[in-house]
């Protein structure tokens, strides 16, 4: 008898017998891979990903008698002999390799020098495995093709769509591994494990009630005037027309409203019904920043209920070893099945950000690709979908394009500021797009609630000058050093009602700035924000007023939004300038920006329209784009032979020809990253609960996993050499036991005159950098 899991049981009555675990790992691979075709490829892996478990070695191990081996390899060289060299079947047979060779440590790349490639695991001596497997396995291995696969006609790209087909494959294989142990080990401990989600087909002719029934509350409560009051009628007509369309067929679309105009409601209205009418298995939301995801995902709970929606994202993320606590037990049960959902995705509405499910599709991890079967036939909505960063936008849209060629998606680009990703105009871009909005640029028109002016350059001092004749106004600068020092500035001039938010406070005290700041302006108190662009970030604030440093056109958008946002004043009175500061210019990664915009402004007047928007995303692509052979839109740095990191493109790391693959998922999950910033963090501990944090990691009685996670409200990112430098001269101390995961700024740092950190100005971390030149005083 051969066994996949042991106990402590010497009589081995509650030993999972291997063919048992191969077996039902091989019926929930099929499930999951049937739901886009690939059922029987999916099987497959899971009859043989553990088959080096026959081998007389690992049978000593598993009773204690021996060392581990290597049990996976015999799995990927096996599917390789068992699938015959001339059928069509035998790419499939490549990919079920891969995904078994990885089901553990990750999915390999082709070739290698580490002696961790799929080639070198398939050159390994295996130990010999019992012949029973050959009777016990009941591996089929023909029709593995997908029914229904197809490849893109016209591109080049159809090794990409081959290896994200073995990514999908391995994310079925490593869910069902997981959860059939999972299950062995609750049966046999007698913990229960809570993995029960409602199905969304089930449930969503009750959402779509909830939703309706949410409406006709936020309904009742608006006064006859307020009902017909223009942004409310147009924000009706907007959600209305929007629902007349979700009967259409799967695939991808574009909601172009404008900033103001319920792209969050019409979007969540869309994805119930067109998941009703397409018996489609969930809605995944995602955006690009958590301030965007919190709120949402709020939203999202008070219409549709808890139980339907799953939050998921860095601050909230998985953790194996959560502690028992006193406390709620019913709270404790209901986080950690929140956690065991975050790690599968099974939930009916996911709520997430562009960094999880993006580094997710181009992941070799098993904790990252465990989640991606449950994308296949889902409605996937991108909120803010310009703000793909464009190194990485071409892979981005080729793998949204996918799931839905081949995966049963529907995409919904829901953005003020809609970027041309179609093709062939895109390279490599959707095949097809539908516009939910009706005329987007007649309805553009309608909600120019603001007006727009280029100021050319002007001073700090000539701005403070503009800021003292208005009670109210919005600043908003493209650096956290322009910002403190225009802060500074506009203080020593004596200006009422200043205000600075920047990333240089922590997100506790900008969530406790930001509430202030509504108060004031609801209560027509003198408000002067001058913030950085963390306030355009789906921040609800709303200015009669607002000046913009230059940059992109989508920033200047994302900024206008901040003013009138209710139509409080007509448009003449609301307006939004755009200068070119004299004291700093742009940061490099927004200079480019920057330009395309001011070539768009001297064309269109008013850039705001939506001929303006359609120039800029051209201009900006065009610049980007237009070289093959170094693709702006494609530029990941990569490892190249020597082991230096040089830019490359992602499409390009999967490659083969008619008989076999080159694939590189390894190098792609390793390095493909959204978020490129190189900044470091520095806990600042601001009040009790952030001290009862570090106190807990320090004794032993919180993990770092959720120490980490629960500190994210107190962090300020700082480029590393200044972090580097607090801790060289005794400003901050790195957590004993951590390494350097984390470093915390001294007590008698904040809040203090002598301090580098207050609420007012942010962290300091200049002066670390300063003292440690001039002799290490503080």
């Amino acid at each position: 008898m051969h066994y996949a899991h042991s106990t402590e049981n010497e009589d081995k009555s509650d030993w999972q017998t291997l063919v048992a675990h191969l077996r039902e790992v091989a019926a929930l691979a099929m499930q999951f891979g049937d739901a886009f075709g690939a059922g029987r490829a999916a099987a497959l892996a899971g009859w043989l990903h553990d088959l080096g478990k026959y081998a007389e070695k690992f049978k000593l191990y598993i009773e204690g008698k021996g060392e581990n081996c290597d049990h996976s390899t015999a799995g990927a060289k096996a599917v390789l002999e068992l699938v015959r060299s001339d059928s069509d079947d035998t790419i499939m047979a490549e990919l079920v390799a891969y995904a078994i060779a990885g089901h553990h440590a990750g999915l390999p790349d082709r070739i290698g020098g580490s002696g961790g490639s799929l080639n070198d695991r398939l050159k390994k001596k295996i130990p010999i495995l019992d012949a029973a497997w050959k009777t016990e396995v009941e591996a089929e291995t023909d029709n593995l093709v997908p029914r229904n696969f197809s490849l893109r006609q016209g591109d080049d790209q159809s090794f990409f769509q081959i290896a994200f087909l073995g990514r999908m494959i391995f994310s079925c294989l490593v869910d069902a591994d997981r959860l059939n142990t999972e299950a062995h080990h609750a049966h046999v401990t007698g913990i229960e494990v809570d993995r029960t989600w409602p199905e969304l087909p089930n449930e969503v002719a009750g959402l779509v009630a909830g939703f309706d029934a949410h409406l006709d509350d936020k309904l009742a409560k608006l006064t006859p005037a307020e009902r017909a009051a223009p942004l409310n009628v147009l924000r009706r007509d907007v959600l209305a027309h929007v629902r007349g369309q979700t009967a259409m067929p799967k695939g991808v679309f574009t909601l172009d409203v404008p900033t103001g105009g319920g792209k969050t409601l019409a979007s969540l209205a869309f994805a119930l019904e067109h998941a009703r009418a397409w018996s489609m298995r969930r809605i995944v939301y995602a955006a690009p920043f958590t301030s965007i995801i919190d709120q949402t995902a709020q939203i999202f709970r008070d219409i549709l209920g808890d139980d339907a929606v799953l939050e998921h994202h860095a601050q909230v993320d998985t953790e194996k070893d959560l502690p028992e606590e006193t406390g709620d037990r019913n709270a404790q049960s209901r986080e950690r099945k929140l956690r065991r959902a975050m790690e599968n995705w099974a939930a009916p509405v996911v709520v997430t950000t562009n960094v999880q499910l993006f580094e997710s599709l181009f992941s070799h991890r098993p904790s990252r690709c465990r989640k991606l079967h449950n994308l296949a036939n889902a409605v996937i909505v991108l909120d803010e979908a310009q703000t793909i960063p464009l190194p990485v936008l071409r892979p981005c849209v080729v793998a949204l394009d996918e799931l839905a060629h081949n995966y049963g998606c529907t995409i919904v680009l829901c953005t003020a500021t809609q970027p041309a990703l179609k093709a062939p105009d895109f390279r490599f871009g959707f095949e097809t797009s539908h516009e939910l909005a009706l005329e987007p640029a007649k309805l553009h028109t309608a909600f120019e609630r603001v007006t727009f002016e280029m100021a050319g350059v002007l001073s700090d001092n000539s701005l403070i000058e503009q800021l003292r004749q208005v009670p109210q106004g919005l600043v908003i600068v493209n650096s956290r050093k322009h910002a403190r020092d225009l802060f500074l500035a506009a203080k020593d001039a004596r200006i009422e009602g200043l205000i600075h938010l920047t990333t240089r406070q922590i997100a506790n005290d900008r969530a406790e700035i930001l509430t202030e700041i509504r108060e004031e302006l609801k209560h027509k108190k003198p408000c002067i924000v001058i913030a950085t662009s963390l306030i355009e970030a789906g921040v609800d604030v709303s200015f009669p007023r607002v000046w913009r440093a230059e940059a992109g056109l989508d920033q200047i958008i994302q900024a206008a939004g901040r003013c009138n946002r209710e139509w409080e004043q007509p448009k003449e009175h609301a307006l939004v300038v755009v200068f070119q500061p004299s004291e700093a210019k742009p940061p490099p990664e927004i200079a480019g920006f920057a330009d395309a915009m001011a070539r768009v402004a001297r064309t269109f007047p008013d850039p705001l329209v939506k001929p303006g928007i359609e120039l800029y995303f051209r201009e900006v692509y065009w610049q980007r784009g237009d070289n093959r052979h170094r693709d702006g839109l494609d530029d990941v740095p990569m490892p190249n032979l020597d082991g230096r990191k040089a830019p490359a493109k992602v499409l390009d790391q999967f490659a083969g020809n008619d008989g076999s693959t080159d694939f590189s998922y390894r190098k792609v999950g390793e390095n493909f990253r959204l978020i490129r910033d190189g900044m470091a963090p520095i806990i600042i501990a601001t009040d009790d609960q952030s001290k009862t944090i570090l106190r807990r990691l320090r004794d032993g009685t919180i993990t770092a996993g959720r120490a980490a996670r629960e500190l994210q409200r107190y962090l300020v990112q700082v480029p590393p050499r200044h972090r580097q430098r607090f801790v060289d001269n005794g400003h901050a101390e790195y957590v004993p036991g951590f390494e350097t995961q984390f470093v915390v700024l001294k007590e008698s740092l904040i809040n203090t005159m002598s301090g580098f950190y207050s609420r007012e100005q942010g962290l300091l971390w200049e002066k670390g950098d300063e003292l440690g030149i001039e002799g290490n005083m503080i």
